[in-house]
């Protein structure tokens, strides 16, 4: 029998200083059953950068020949392509002729190996990576509950995150960008 996804809901609030972006929503996320709590926090906060008309999580894990986030527009044209994790090359690849924006978060204790290997690979692409601290997205994780209340801070290179039970902010290095 196949195990369920873990269903999290969020009353968030988004104040992007870098963008100018200000807005409130509630967010429903599954969470997949073999995804861990940081790399669902991890779509979350790619959520919150990358925060647009049209943004919406896919099925993520089940379907490995989508993104864990994308945009489209009316004409169903992907605008934004967004990875989490440390995806092969050949995906963003392809994600590349998909999508006029392709972006990558990656986030885990082996990231820096997958970027020392895949770097070359992704020099050659139009793509944007951005690598958040392990022990800051474990951090943020310690904060997530099943309904939660959630306000994020964005400015500069950091997410600062306020929920219901505390608070951590997050730092990121952009590894590769094309902006």
């Amino acid at each position: 029998m196949a195990l369920n996804a873990t269903i999290y809901k969020f009353a968030l609030s988004i104040s992007d200083l870098n963008r100018d972006f200000y807005n409130s929503m509630q967010l429903t996320v599954a969470q997949h059953p073999s995804e861990n709590a940081e790399r669902m926090m991890v779509r979350v906060l790619a959520y919150c950068l990358e925060a647009c008309e049209g943004l919406a999580f896919t099925k993520g894990l089940s379907t490995p020949e989508t993104p864990d986030l994308w945009a489209k527009s009316l004409d169903d044209q992907i605008n934004l392509w967004v990875e989490v994790g440390e995806p092969a090359a050949e995906k963003i690849k392809k994600a590349t002729r998909l999508a006029k924006k392709v972006k990558v978060y990656t986030f885990n204790s082996k990231s820096d190996v997958w970027w020392s290997q895949e770097q070359k690979k992704l020099e050659a692409l139009d793509v944007s990576v951005v690598q958040f601290p392990w022990d800051q997205i474990q951090s943020v994780t310690k904060l997530l509950a099943r309904t939660m209340t959630m306000s994020v801070t964005i400015t500069g290179d950091s997410i600062f995150v306020n929920a219901d039970n505390g608070d951590a902010e997050v730092h990121w290095q952009r590894l590769q960008t094309t902006e």
